[in-house]
This record gives structure tokens, C-alpha cells and sequence, in this order.
């Protein structure tokens, strides 16, 4: 199972980085993020500039952790990180990815290009930990290729899903889409 590293936290920590992202996340629903300051989050979680910095350096941390929790909520909430590459999973991972950016650009005012690749990075860094984990076990001397051709294989039908204007139906897309990256994957899995 991937590991979480919040879960060792200390429960006061835990409740003022909830508060902090709370407060960020109503912040992204109202307004862009180049236009959020730490000073805003602050005063909306209503805690001292040095309690955030306690917890995260900036607010480009504060965006990492956010979707990272995010994202990995998605997985957890699928059972992908507890378990091994199938077809199966891969297509709920590509369900998965695709209704979290469709829904993060519904709940975020305004998404600019800064904030995507933000978003970008810190996704892909979390699919590619996933696929790796999935091919631990493969016969193959490395999996880094095939994880990261299939990493932004993912990545960018679910971005191209979630910037339609006039989507298709999540699951027929995603049945489109599936064995275009299943065929990357499936010799590195076979046994």
C-alpha cells in the first residue's frame, strides 16, 4: 500500500492543516490562484502568518498538498493503492483521473495556466508512484519507461476530458481510451 505522511501527524497539527486547506480551498472556488496571497488564506483560516509557515513555505506548498491530499483521496476512495495493475484498475484509475480534474476545474474559479501545471506536476508525480507500485513485482529490469509513457498517456486524456466543452460520456471515453494505454503496460505485467 502507498503511504500516507499525514497519518503520523500530531492531532493539533493535523486540525490546523485542515483549517489552512479548508480556508485555500473556499479561497480557489472564489477567485484564481495567482490572485490568492498567504495573507488571505491566513485571515480566512484566521490563524498568524507564522502558523502557516509552520506548515508549508508558501502557498505554491499549500497548492501541492491540497491536490495531493486531493488526488490521493480519488485513489483511496477506489482502492488503487491497495492493490496490483489489471485492466480493471487501470480503467478506474483513468475514471478516476478524469472526474477529479473535471470536477477540480468546476470547483476552481477560473483555473490560468499557472495553476494547471501545478496541478499537472503534482498528479503526475502521484500516477507515476502508483504505476511503479503496480509494477514492482514486473520480471522487467526497470519499470521507469512504461510508467512514465503510461503516467502521461493518463495525464493527458483525462486533461483533454476535463477541457471539453461538450463532453462524452465519462465511461464511453474511457473504454476509448483504455487499451490505447493498457498496451504500454500489459509486457511489463505479464507473467
Amino acid at each position: 500500500m502507498l503511504p500516507n505522511p499525514d497519518e503520523k501527524l500530531d492531532p493539533r497539527v493535523k486540525r490546523t492543516r485542515s483549517l489552512i486547506l479548508q480556508s485555500f480551498d473556499d479561497l480557489l472556488a472564489e477567485r484564481n490562484f495567482e490572485s490568492i496571497s498567504v495573507q488571505d488564506v491566513t485571515d480566512k483560516a484566521q490563524i498568524n502568518r507564522a502558523t502557516f509557515y509552520a506548515h508549508f513555505p508558501d502557498k505554491y506548498a499549500l497548492l501541492d498538498h491540497s491536490i495531493s491530499r486531493m488526488f490521493m483521496s480519488e485513489i483511496e476512495k477506489r482502492t488503487l493503492n491497495a492493490c496490483h495493475y489489471s485492466p480493471d484498475n487501470l480503467r478506474n484509475l483513468i475514471l478516476g483521473l478524469c472526474d477529479f480534474l473535471s470536477r477540480l476545474h468546476t470547483s476552481c474559479a477560473q483555473p490560468h495556466q499557472q495553476f494547471e501545471s501545478l496541478v499537472e506536476g503534482t498528479v503526475k508525480k502521484q500516477i507515476f508512484d502508483l504505476l511503479s507500485y503496480w509494477l514492482r513485482d514486473s520480471k522487467k529490469s526497470t519499470t521507469d519507461i512504461p510508467a512514465t509513457v503510461a503516467t502521461w498517456a493518463i495525464y493527458g486524456l483525462a486533461s483533454h476530458y476535463s477541457h471539453k466543452k461538450k463532453r462524452p460520456a465519462l465511461e464511453k471515453f474511457v473504454d476509448e481510451a483504455l487499451p490505447l494505454v493498457a498496451v504500454n503496460l500489459e509486457q511489463f505485467t505479464a507473467a
